[in-house]
């Protein structure tokens, strides 16, 4: 208890200097404060309020069960970021899976890599990355890495000076102290995305960093359940994919677009955006947040109409879970309606007021039909949900105020029944390994819980 107050005492402070998360979408009114939506057909604008008016059009003449096509429709008509067809993708469960594929990609690259990392650590991890760069830059390939300067503020020195004095180009995203910010500065503005693209043809996103916390594989059944104080030596369960195909200059763009929002010095005259030909069967659209944009929202309205058009499976996977009403009201509107949504959630944290934040949710949801898994023999860091079995979702985007409004972030949606059921496989094991909470066990929850909750609750908006 005493550690969590000193943490909730930090928190307040942080909420006193930064500003305010700015407000989300209401959901109910179908107004978007600062965006219309386009249709990637360019047919016209179309805002919230217009994509409900579809899906009700779907239900009144889709066929039962027909959940491909009813979502390729909603997926086309909620977001202005293109839908991309023959793409390959592949899913990681665990960082050294990650890992293998990333090294295998940064290994065969022949003329660039981008690299795009919240953390970047002085560890085992961070220093084989960085070698391998290094390695790739005396090759005479062209390295550029951007990590953020909160996500890597312990991270000594050193490891980037040792990047840059072999010619690695290093970018720290919105550095702490404004004298060295060569953009806009916003201590609240983060980068807390994680882009690889090697030669145009492979990009990685996902919610994997460079840290020795990922180097352990989870196995079910394995590990006791860890509390608050024993987390450290607890294995790290989390998420990435790969794409090859014609999505992946959709995200190189994201990162050049980062590059230079930071003033990172010129990348040379080579061609980052190199046409892609058709590699698999999967549908990809790539979202992003960014902050003070038009389009900041392109997540949050994505995932939340995905939830609004679902009629069989709503399965979410979330390191941090903090909704707001619409989220609640749309999860709870599901499951009263008969869709399985399920929700996946850490038993135990990194950041304990996060949790606690979340479980003040619990009782409304539980209430509706939702049913809730908590996993206790690992921390559970990924941000997936997988929705009719064909929707699915991975990247770096929480289920949190500040990833919808504060932070950058990369999503991916891909759209295929072949992807779906890889994802609702990784979330049964997870499921496996996972406590059901139950609404009476919940209710019978100690004080000192509920306590946490409530003090949390209020600063649910700064997390």
């Amino acid at each position: 208890m005493r550690s969590f107050l000193r943490v909730l005492l930090y928190g307040l402070c942080a909420a006193l200097l930064c500003h305010c998360a700015s407000p989300l979408p209401d959901p109910a009114s179908g107004v978007e404060p600062r965006r219309k939506v386009r249709i990637s057909s360019d047919a016209g604008l179309l805002t919230y309020r217009e994509s409900r008016r579809i899906i009700q059009q779907l239900d009144a003449r889709a066929k039962a069960g027909d959940f491909l096509a009813r979502h390729l429709q909603v997926e086309e008509a909620v977001a202005d970021a293109p839908l991309v067809v023959g793409n390959e993708v592949r899913l990681f469960g665990d960082g050294p899976s990650t890992y293998r594929a990333m090294e295998e990609a940064i290994g065969a690259a022949r003329r660039f890599i981008h690299l795009e990392s919240y953390i970047f650590e002085d560890d085992q991890i961070g220093n084989r990355i960085a070698e391998m760069l290094i390695a790739k830059r005396a090759q005479g390939v062209a390295v550029a890495v951007m990590v953020d300067d909160i996500g890597t503020l312990s991270v000594p020195p050193d490891l980037f000076d040792r990047m840059r004095q072999a010619g690695v180009q290093v970018v720290f995203f919105n550095p702490v102290n404004p004298l060295k910010s060569r953009g806009g500065w916003s201590i609240n503005e983060r980068s807390h995305r994680k882009i690889l693209v090697v030669d145009g043809e492979i990009a990685f996103v996902g919610g994997i960093n460079l840290s020795d916390v990922y180097a352990s594989r989870p196995v079910a059944g394995s590990a006791r359940a860890h509390d608050a104080g024993s987390r450290e030596d607890a294995p790290w369960r989390d998420t990435h994919i790969s794409i090859r195909g014609p999505a992946v200059p959709d995200v190189e763009r994201v990162f050049l677009e980062g590059w230079r929002s930071q003033g990172g010095p010129p990348l040379g005259d080579l061609d980052f955006l190199p046409q892609q030909p058709r590699r698999g069967p999967h549908v990809v659209r790539i979202l992003v947040n960014r902050p003070g944009s038009a389009d900041n929202h392109a997540i949050y309205l994505t995932l939340l109409s995905a939830i609004n058009s679902s009629q069989r499976s709503v399965h979410i996977t979330m390191a941090y879970f903090v909704p707001d009403p619409g989220f609640i009201e749309a999860l709870a509107d599901a499951a009263r309606r008969g869709v399985d949504v399920t929700l996946l959630l850490p038993g135990f944290s990194d950041f304990s007021i996060v949790l606690h934040a979340g479980r003040s949710h619990y009782e409304e949801l539980l209430e509706a039909g939702v049913k809730i898994y908590e996993r206790k023999d690992a921390l559970l860091h990924a941000k997936t949900a997988v929705v009719d079995g064909v929707w699915s979702t991975a990247g770096s985007s929480n289920l949190d105020w500040r990833s919808f409004t504060l932070n950058h972030e990369i999503n991916a949606v891909i759209l295929g029944a072949d992807f779906g059921a890889q994802m609702e496989a990784l979330f049964e094991r997870d499921r496996q390994a996972s406590e059901p909470v139950s609404l009476e066990q919940w209710k019978r929850r100690p004080l000192t819980d509920r306590l946490k909750e409530f003090m949390s609750r209020l600063l649910e908006r700064w997390l």
